[in-house]
């Protein structure tokens, strides 16, 4: 019996949690293939654990103490999966990400075109407009549209990722450092420098809605101290510690000093890049 352990996290969306938990409950699986589901519960306050418990009860619930965001909360639950037992897969799946019934069966089938020695990516789309939302990204940083065939990514959305044990037992778990963001890209972005490739999936495997707005930040409209406040906030997508060590990691010293320096003047003067 192959095993894959399910990693989600989750912090106070009771309905969204249930609702990607439906439908992953209702994959089909290849026969000979089990799942087990760790779900990280960040100090939900709107009764997600009694939730789980009542509908999901086969769920490994591992509390969180409310400040774990998403990467974090997905170490968490990576880490307890590992201690429980030695899976043939890991998967990370966002909460807000809803999967087509053969998704698993898909993503599967992929890892094993790899001879499951790969990082393999879904692609989700958004079902208001029909666009892919996340998924695998080129060098560039741009999504990359599935088109019937097995293409390699450099980084990745971490809605819905597929990692075998072989990549595990060299890359190991995701970096804690990062409390929210960049934990996914430089997830990524390692397996490429330790000889790990990365692909998506042939076709879209689910749709999860995207979560694009003008940051609070770098807004004219806020004052300057809530804007400073906003970008030291550590579920920030730019929090300046995080975002300069995954840019000196990744991409070397100077351009990190200098999106240092470029995001410090956006947060002081907004209205220079705003047209």
């Amino acid at each position: 019996m192959k095993t894959l352990a399910v990693l989600i996290t989750c912090f106070n969306r009771k309905n969204i949690t249930k609702k990607c938990l439906s439908y992953l409950y209702v994959q089909q699986l290849p026969k000979g293939y089990q799942i087990d589901v760790y779900l990280t519960d960040d100090g939900c306050t709107d009764g997600t654990a009694d939730m789980v418990k009542t509908f999901f009860p086969l769920v490994n619930i591992v509390q969180g103490n409310g400040k774990l965001f998403w990467n974090r909360g997905m170490y968490k639950a990576w880490e307890t999966a590992t201690a429980t037992q030695k899976y043939d897969y890991y998967l990370w799946l966002n909460d807000d990400t809803f999967l087509f019934k053969d998704a698993l069966s898909a993503i599967i089938k992929t890892s094993e075109l790899t001879d499951n020695e790969s990082i393999i990516v879904g692609t989700v789309k958004s079902a208001s407009t029909g666009k892919v939302s996340y998924g695998g990204r080129n060098e560039a940083g741009e999504l990359i549209i599935p088109n019937g065939k097995t293409q390699k990514c450099h980084h990745f959305n971490g809605n819905v990722v597929l990692v075998p044990s072989f990549v595990y037992k060299k890359l190991g778990n995701l970096d804690p450092i990062f409390h929210h963001a960049m934990g996914d890209f430089d997830y990524g972005m390692r397996a490429i420098k330790s000889g790990i490739n990365a692909y998506i999936t042939q076709d879209i495997l689910g749709t999860c809605e995207l979560h694009e707005s003008f940051p609070k930040w770098c807004s004219p409209a806020i004052s300057i101290r809530k804007r400073i406040k906003f970008l030291y906030l550590s579920s920030c997508d730019c929090y300046p510690p995080h975002f300069f060590i995954f840019e000196s990691r990744h991409y070397g010293l100077f351009r990190a000093i200098k999106h240092y320096i470029t995001i410090h003047t956006r947060v002081i003067f907004p209205k220079l890049w705003v047209s």
